[in-house]
């Protein structure tokens, strides 16, 4: 069974830090893009950033110089290191993994979700 667990959420100051971790199961046969996407309340899900099988990334201008998404191949997992968090990056956190089957088809994947909540 495909799963993307997630962790690392929670509740943290204005300025402060928190590290989202996504770990793909082993089921998932070729993994060509990972990333995170937020939704805050009433809003659209929005790309945050999202990171290549070569480690090419891109982020959204809003979280650019703040966060770092890196990823370990061989766990097959992506994290997100969020520093100088702000009230406005108050959201659900979503992994997402891009990937191919065997077949050659694309296959896209996403986790639960975890809640950050920038607060003071």
């Amino acid at each position: 069974q495909v799963q993307l667990v997630e962790s690392g959420g929670g509740l943290v100051q204005p300025g402060g830090s928190l590290r989202l971790s996504c770990a793909a199961s082993a089921s998932i046969f070729s993994i060509n893009v990972m990333g995170w996407y937020r939704q805050a309340p009433g809003k659209e899900r929005e790309l945050v950033g999202r990171i290549t099988s070569l480690g090419s990334t891109n982020y959204a201008d809003s979280v650019k110089g703040r966060f770092t998404i890196s990823r370990d191949n061989a766990k097959k997992t992506v994290y997100l290191q969020m520093n100088s968090l702000k009230p406005e990056d108050t959201a659900v956190y979503y992994c997402y993994v891009h990937s191919t089957l065997r077949d050659g088809n694309p296959a896209d994947y996403w986790g639960q979700g975890t809640q950050v909540t920038v607060s003071s």
